[in-house]
């Protein structure tokens, strides 16, 4: 059975810069999880069962070799009892004489080495609970298998392409590791890299380019791999090592675990999933990091045969799968003959749906977190950069690439993305009031992938994981890969050069919110600062709304309620934070507005807006507490009145230029939200809750003077589009 709670209490010596890691390891974790080995296999049933036969006979090699290690042999003969079976098992599994002297030695200072992992006692000065000890001999193992899996290939290619490995996995540790070295927070003991056929074999003939996609990231990047320091595009998986395998030991594995994974989510833009291992003592796990999980393995021994297979096969299974089973998508890959990255995209809005692939420009938007939607955006072109440089089409589309939570197919999803965007095109199509200020759908949707029958189906987590996994996690919501092609491409809204800009744009994305809202019938509901963007053309500057992964359809029945993950932290309005029955109106969008123009007041919106002094004790950083009730507590406080608002604006950044008008234009926004309504239900924040406790009399309970005072913004979302009306005119007065 699986179990993330009895980690949530376990206590860990973590430095400060894991408590996040360990928090949401904590939290996202499912441990002890039958069939995480299913996630590695190849989805060919023949082709398994010859990579299965394959670490079976890989084990038993191990296992002989375990066997001759006994405490009654001396030093001599042990050498000579290994350096005996290394050589007839390399016989018996390739031609006589294909293998040297050297591949031998290699072989035998190898098990040498992790022998003393898998043999308790056999060496005195080695202790299975010294981190420091195991990481080469666990490397060492990792490599022994890795020979073996690549001798046929070297001696003599096999007849069939099924029974030829892909890739081989391989391990680098950084010398004389330390588990507490160092302040630096990227700093990797040990991690698994993949290489390719014809590195390993020396062969220059060209393999299939899926064989060769993950090295080619290590090409590209600007560092070459070294043992001396793991080059983040060039990682597979990372290994961790704790001296024992206690709740609280292994948890602070799977913490650190999740720590690096977030710099191979930035520098592999190609990865949906992140694998790893991590040991305690002689006791290993194997897990995978994906978007709303942190699976684990049961333990598997390497002290006893059938903990040393099951980890075995996990590294053959490795070199033989396909390349999505390893975390990676083989539909953004690199062109060698154009040398830059291509991304195939499928035209789902046609009736016969076809591939169009498109030429990265630029990566705009990285992966930067373990768990979430995993959002990146590339600027691409319909042709190579070395064939268009001189063309109007240069850069001109945005691929947007995420995995929303979803519900169902993607014919029954509201939610989905790309069907609300493709409306929103069609709707503001021919009003060109509205032209550049949001993106036009071109082509994309749900990707497809194909199952162990040779179908196509929707490419979501539960795919991925597959059934016998999928069913050991409960309620864990559906997560689909999503890809949209859209044209129109903006800068981050830190491009802005002066508060009046900011306005300009501001004003822009809200005017495009509400006729979105009016001829759409779609309600953004994210309004945050990155989904802001910034156009400069020959009239000047403008606004572009993004983003409409967390939008509604407004004509649907109960759309009100559904409030799951509406918005960013920071500007996510009371009645999303506090999840209640409240209806969602524009003017949750609008609060949003505010709170926007509060933080960039506040923190600036680039280098040369933002304050020199210390923020920590400010009012507006509770806005980002990770505690949603008490982040709406201090919003409600916050905008209740003018003179609590005062205490947020008056901490905006004195040295911004024009700095003073912008807190009178953002307290007039927040009296048109807030205040400026001729029914005193409708003004503020706060409301009276009835408090009833056992020794409550229910008479007075029944009384007027007990009458709680209604929720003020309940009552202004029956008001939503005079409100909004208002709020824009003030924007207008503004911008103008």
């Amino acid at each position: 059975s699986s179990s993330s709670s009895s980690y949530s209490s376990a206590s860990t010596q973590l430095p400060d810069r894991f408590a996040e890691s360990k928090a949401l390891a904590a939290h996202y974790l499912k441990d002890n999880i039958d069939g995480v080995q299913v996630i590695a296999e190849h989805s060919d049933q023949t082709t398994q069962q010859f990579v299965t036969k394959q670490a079976e006979s890989i084990a038993e090699f191990i296992d002989e070799l375990v066997q001759r290690v006994k405490p009654s042999l001396g030093k001599a003969e042990l050498e000579n009892e290994l350096k005996a079976t290394i050589a007839a098992q390399l016989n018996r599994r390739s031609p006589a004489g294909l293998h040297s002297e050297k591949t031998e030695a290699d072989m035998f200072n190898s098990a040498v080495r992790f022998l003393k992992w898998l043999c308790p006692g056999s060496d005195s000065t080695f202790s299975k609970t010294n981190e420091k000890h195991v990481y080469p001999c666990f490397a060492e193992l990792i490599n022994f298998v890795a020979e073996l899996v690549v001798r046929p290939l070297k001696d003599q290619k096999p007849a069939s392409l099924d029974e030829q490995p892909k890739r081989l996995v391989r391990s680098y540790i950084l010398n004389n590791a330390k588990s507490d070295k160092a302040e630096d927070k990227h700093y990797i003991n040990m991690a698994l890299k993949c290489d390719t056929l014809n590195y390993i074999t020396g062969d220059n003939a060209e393999y299939d380019e899926d064989s060769y996609l993950i090295s080619e990231a290590c090409l590209k990047a600007n560092d070459e791999w070294s043992d001396e320091r793991p080059n983040y595009p060039c990682i597979f998986a990372v290994v961790e090592v704790e001296s024992k395998s206690s709740e609280g030991a292994m948890l602070k594995g799977f913490s650190q675990l999740v720590e690096y994974s977030k710099d191979v989510y930035r520098n592999q833009h190609n990865r949906h999933f992140i694998w790893g291992l991590v040991s305690g003592g002689s006791e290993v796990k194997a897990c995978v990091l994906g978007q709303n999980f942190l699976l684990a393995s049961k333990f598997m021994d390497v002290t006893s045969t059938a903990g040393r297979l099951e980890l075995i096969r996990f590294l053959v299974n490795w070199s033989f799968c396909e390349l999505p089973k390893l975390g990676y998508d083989p539909t953004i890959r690199y062109n060698y003959k154009h040398e830059c990255f291509a991304i195939d995209m499928v035209n789902s809005n046609e009736q016969m749906p076809t591939q169009t692939t498109y030429y990265l420009r630029e990566v705009v938007v990285i992966a930067e977190r373990v768990f979430g939607r995993h959002t990146r955006c590339f600027v691409v072109g319909r042709q190579p950069p070395s064939l268009d440089e001189n063309s109007d089409n240069s850069g001109d589309i945005l691929i947007k690439d995420a995995w929303p939570e979803v519900s169902g197919s993607a014919e029954d999803d509201m939610r989905d993305e790309a069907k609300l965007l493709k409306r929103v095109s069609n709707g503001l199509a021919g009003r060109s009031e509205f032209n550049g200020l949001y993106p036009k759908y071109i082509n994309g949707g749900r990707m497809q992938i194909q199952n162990a029958h040779g179908d196509s189906v929707d490419e979501t987590t539960r795919t991925i994981l597959g059934e016998t996994v999928w069913a050991q996690l409960g309620d864990l919501p559906l997560r689909a890969h999503m890809r949209i092609a859209m044209s129109g491409v903006g800068e981050p809204l830190e491009s802005v050069q002066s508060i009046y800009e900011l306005v300009v744009v501001i004003y822009d994305v809200m005017r495009c919110h509400m006729g979105i809202l009016k001829h759409c019938q779609i309600l953004h509901r994210d309004i945050s600062e990155a989904n802001i963007l910034v156009r400069r053309d020959d009239t000047g500057v403008h606004g572009m709304l993004i983003d409409f992964d967390h939008s509604i359809d407004i004509t649907d029945e109960g759309y009100a309620v559904r409030t799951e993950g509406a918005g960013t932290r920071p500007f996510m309005s009371i009645n999303n934070l506090e999840d209640n029955s409240t209806k969602r109106t524009a003017l949750d969008d609008w609060e949003s507005i505010i709170y926007i123009l509060c933080w960039l007041g506040t923190f600036g919106w680039n280098r040369a807006t933002q304050p020199s002094g210390s923020v920590s004790k400010m009012a507006i950083t509770s806005w980002n507490d990770y505690d949603e009730m008490m982040n709406a507590e201090a919003k409600r406080s916050n905008i209740h009145s003018p003179e609590n608002f005062i205490g947020i604006t008056k901490r905006f950044n004195p040295n911004i230029p024009h700095i003073s008008a912008f807190k009178k234009f953002v307290n007039g926004l927040r009296a048109v939200l807030i205040n400026n309504h001729d029914d005193p239900d409708m003004r503020g924040a706060i409301f009276d809750k009835n408090i009833i406790s056992e020794e409550s009399d229910i008479d007075e309970l029944l009384g007027d003077e007990y009458m709680a005072r209604p929720d003020p913004f309940v009552e202004r979302a029956a008001h939503w589009e005079s409100i909004s009306t208002s709020l824009l005119a003030r924007l207008e007065t503004y911008a103008m």
